[in-house]
């Protein structure tokens, strides 16, 4: 007797269906070769680029719901979809199928004096829980790693993107049909209905590791009811501290990326901070620069002596992500103060210090408590694929495990393998 559509079946009913079937074929994926994977995905890449107008169409309905539900421009940003942003994913895929294959990895070995040899090998994880709001490119890139990872995975879109998460999840399920692999590789809840997190969060019994990719909202929930480990995957309240010391065009030309390249991606920078000493002429030119290219500022009374446009910031706008056109900014007085101030009120995602001096530098580097601490760059560069790993399956906030890019080896555990000759323990 056939079950009735997974459309149909309550959210608790689908997420344990989807749970055996997706266990089951962890099994089968294991197994699986790295020339296998590869392949699927270069072909999956294909698949994309053949199928751009119908993914542009399940694109085309979740952005107009979006508009009906008042989004702001910056969520419809990350919602919508075009031949570029499909081109980069089609990219992605064949980048991470060029990667090295994560499965199998020595990691550590020795030989015992009673002749034992241990090593430690990478294996994978096993079924992954995948939770995210808004942007449906990640069902690619989720897909794509936890594949290459051999990890199978229950994905769980969110109702902005649903249209074109179905879409892009058909496509995976027609190649991994292909290819002979079980299309429960890479399942995805069907229904927008809230209750499924719910029935995700409790289901150990199926999900060895929960994975959200949202708003402070979810990521909390995420964190308060899973009932199995989670990497958090929390809010991008990102700094950049320009030092005295920083190079004038460098002062003004990497904030100026780091905010208004995309507003609202996690990576972007929330929060500018001014070194005390740095030259009047260039706090102005900085701030100008953002100003001029639409961007509105708030900020403490010494910033707002730099620029009459400067607005007065209160004591939340230091700890919101705006993801909007919107940066608050404040002046210190050295490098100790900023490292105090954003691991106060930042979120341990990304920060940037642009400075020369290799004293206060040390000290960003080693202090700054985040994922992902930089010297002389662009906050925006927060990324998986901009660090060579092909992509990411998110930012982990947290410190076990995984930390910043979440992407192949960090998606996958270890196990040890003993190699004795018959020896007895005394």
């Amino acid at each position: 007797m056939m079950s009735e559509p997974l459309e149909q079946q309550s959210p608790q009913d689908i997420v344990h269906e989807l749970g055996q079937q997706t266990k089951a074929a962890s099994r089968i994926l294991a197994q699986a070769s790295e020339a296998d994977i590869s392949t699927i995905l270069k072909d999956l890449a294909e698949k994309l680029r053949a199928n751009i107008p119908v993914i542009l169409e399940g694109n085309k309905k979740d952005l107009a719901a979006g508009e009906q539900k008042g989004l702001s421009p910056a969520m419809l940003d990350r919602l919508a979809l075009n031949e570029e942003r499909i081109e980069g994913m089609a990219a992605g895929l064949e980048a991470i199928a060029a990667l090295p294959d994560p499965v199998g990895r020595l990691l550590w070995e020795t030989e015992r004096p009673n002749g034992l040899s241990i090593q430690r090998v990478a294996v994978p994880i096993g079924v992954l829980g995948m939770i995210y709001e808004s942007r449906p490119n990640v069902t690619i890139d989720a897909a794509a790693l936890c594949l290459k990872s051999r990890n199978t995975v229950i994905l769980r879109g969110g109702s902005e993107s649903l249209h074109s998460s179905l879409a892009l999840h058909t496509l995976i399920q027609d190649t991994l049909k292909e290819h002979k692999l079980p299309e429960a590789c890479v399942s995805m809840i069907p229904i927008s209905d809230r209750e499924a997190v719910g029935a995700m969060l409790g289901a150990s019994q199926f999900i060895d590791v929960m994975i959200p990719r949202g708003g402070k909202s979810l990521v909390e929930r995420v964190q308060n009811e899973a009932r199995m480990p989670v990497f958090s995957h929390l809010d991008g309240l990102c700094h950049t501290y320009i030092h005295s010391s920083a190079k004038d065009k460098m002062a003004v030309d990497v904030p100026f990326n780091a905010k208004l390249r995309r507003t609202g991606v996690c990576m972007a920078m929330e929060t500018l901070l001014l070194d005390h000493n740095l030259d009047p002429t260039i706090a102005k030119a900085t701030l100008g620069k953002l100003i001029d290219g639409g961007c509105e500022i708030v900020g403490d009374k010494m910033a707002q002596a730099l620029d009459p446009r400067v607005g007065q910031a209160t004591s939340q706008d230091w700890s919101t992500e705006y993801l909007e056109s919107k940066l608050s900014v404040a002046v210190v007085s050295d490098v100790e103060e900023a490292v105090n101030h954003i691991n106060t009120y930042g979120s341990h995602h990304t920060d940037s210090i642009l400075a020369e001096d290799g004293e206060a530098t040390a000290y960003f580097l080693n202090n700054v408590d985040s994922g992902i601490v930089m010297q002389n760059a662009s906050t925006q560069f927060a990324d998986g694929g901009e660090f060579g790993m092909g992509a990411e399956i998110g930012i982990a906030t947290g410190k076990m495990h995984a930390r910043g890019p979440v992407g192949l080896e960090q998606l996958c555990t270890y196990k040890y393998l003993v190699r004795g000759t018959g020896q007895t323990r005394p």
